[in-house]
């Protein structure tokens, strides 16, 4: 009998042991590099996402571990049958952590900064994804307190996937107002976590937000610690150092798997990895020299070399996974012969040398930028081309790009809200093309193209909308503005004691779940 009783006090001893457990702990996150800014309005890279959506929220989201719209600061919303007004009901009682009451007129602040050229902090922002997200918007209406309409100057089917992305999170109007143009080292939102400290290059640091509206956080604090080498992210994954390791190489992946203490999630892709032919350069302004670069390169050697096998060669602009792809087009295959047939029938001068920029931090859909680099560098040199590999630290190579100063650039995009229009007419239209600040960084402009994808955004039903992708894209590939290199399979890596860590197909998500043995 006493023996009993004791197995008993000594279960109910460890109940809150466990139990605390799961509600408390540090979760330290590797990375490959430091956060631009946490205004995610302004937010063009993978860095300040991952941690801006920690803290900031949207009107709503997609699922933990899908593409599919939920609710989030909206409780629901209608769009009306002519499609221009977009109606949602918000959700009531929530705070800022500023203790700011949240409400339509926050949200409404929220978007008027970034749509209203009077609103006194419109001039201060790039904008450069939000304004050709949400440009149809042409006004917002609080209708109380809890209702809010956006009005657009035409049906824009892509509205509600874009409202999802990180694109613009509502911020207490409160803190817009006190922090001006340095919100992005100041954000307050509603999330389940606080904005706590910035340490320039090194970590940011946040803190559980006790009075969240939703299931409460688990976790008391995130840091974020930038750790540029892929090498040793892996060490310190392996050491215990950090919790969570992102954007491994594919050989730190493999030895990831072979360790029991660590595991992997995969996800399907839903990215791209490019290079970028800057078609205002007068040695890539001919569409020939743009093609001879496309089949000037081996893309099934560079996913078995670079990406060993965790991913798929590109052909499109966005990857199979995504509907309304082209799978009839046929890629670019390896041809140096064609390519050098090509650059002589364009007359392009051998004599050239072309800058070829290579990203300073490796991404999912780039996980060796260098080596990505010098093998693409070696292919060109294969039919004459000569090219110089050029490299920028991460916030001055997103920024020189933009302003087209480039011959080539490697980059590449997350599919941030699973629809075509996103890379189509976000990566590739003559709307973006504008410097300073192009999200198009071939700075490529086919009227053609682009009335295509706008028509598209016109039509709710996606059998038509797809009928103008495919034609888009056969476009493109003719035209080729981009070489599309790889689409990556989406990989998290981490230590078991971390559980219910949540993987999107973009690999950006909330840890408001996430609990730590």
């Amino acid at each position: 009998m006493r023996k009993w009783w004791l197995g008993v006090v000594m279960l109910v001893c460890l109940c809150p042991v466990l139990v605390g457990a799961q509600e408390s702990g540090t979760l330290i996150w590797g990375r490959g590099g430091d956060s631009v800014s946490l205004d995610l309005a302004q937010a063009t890279d993978g860095e300040s996402i991952k941690a801006g959506i920690q803290i900031l929220e949207n009107l709503v989201k997609f699922g933990d571990n899908s593409m599919d719209v939920e609710p989030q600061l909206a409780t629901s919303w209608s769009v009306a049958e002519d499609g221009l007004t977009w109606t949602f009901k918000l959700r009531e009682g929530v705070k800022f952590h500023d203790d700011t009451p949240f409400n339509a007129q926050a949200v409404a602040d929220s978007y008027s900064r970034i749509l209203d050229e009077n609103h006194p902090l419109y001039n201060y922002g790039k904008w450069k994804y939000v304004s050709m997200s949400l440009k149809p918007v042409k006004e917002i209406k609080v209708i109380d307190d809890y209702t809010i309409s956006f009005v657009t100057d035409k049906p824009y089917a892509p509205f509600i996937n874009n409202l999802a992305l990180w694109l613009c999170p509502i911020l207490s109007p409160a803190a817009m107002e006190k922090y001006q143009d340095q919100i992005g080292l100041h954000p307050v939102g509603t999330g389940p976590f606080k904005f706590d400290q910035w340490i320039k290059d090194d970590q940011i640091v946040l803190v559980r937000n006790d009075e969240y509206w939703g299931s409460a956080p688990k976790l008391e604090k995130i840091i974020l610690k930038s750790i540029p080498e892929p090498s040793a992210r892996l060490m310190a994954l392996q050491s215990g150092t950090v919790d969570i390791a992102d954007d491994l190489d594919p050989d730190s992946i493999a030895l990831v798997k072979q360790d029991a203490n660590l595991a992997v999630i995969e996800r399907p892709s839903i990215n791209v990895g490019y290079l970028a032919l800057n078609t205002t350069k007068p040695a890539l302004q001919d569409a020939r020299v743009r093609q001879a670069i496309n089949y000037a390169i081996d893309r099934d050697v560079l996913i078995q070399t670079i990406f060993q096998g965790l991913a798929i060669p590109a052909k499109n602009p966005f990857p199979p996974s995504i509907w309304g792809y082209h799978d009839a087009l046929e890629a670019y295959k390896y041809d140096p012969e064609k390519a050098m047939a090509l650059l002589k029938e364009a007359g392009f001068d051998l004599n050239t040398e072309l800058e070829l920029w290579a990203m300073p931090v490796s991404r999912a859909y780039m996980p060796d930028p260098v080596k990505t680099a010098e093998l693409i560098q070696a292919y060109l040199s294969a039919v004459g081309l000569k090219a110089k590999i050029v490299r920028y630290d991460w916030g001055t190579y997103l920024e020189k790009t933009s302003n087209g100063e480039h011959d080539l650039c490697m980059l590449g995009w997350l599919g941030g809200n699973a629809d075509p229009d996103n890379f189509l007419y976000g990566l590739l239209s003559s709307d973006t093309a504008n410097t300073p600040g192009a999200a198009n960084v071939a700075l490529w402009k086919n009227q053609e193209f682009t009335d295509l994808v706008l028509k598209a955004q016109k039509v709710f039903d996606k059998a038509e909308r797809t009928e103008y992708y495919l034609k888009a894209q056969e476009i493109f590939h003719r035209e080729a503005p981009w070489a599309p290199l790889a689409h990556s399979t989406t990989v998290r890596c981490y230590n078991k004691r971390v559980h219910d860590l949540p993987l999107r197909p973009n690999g950006l998500n909330s840890f408001q779940m996430v609990w730590k043995e």
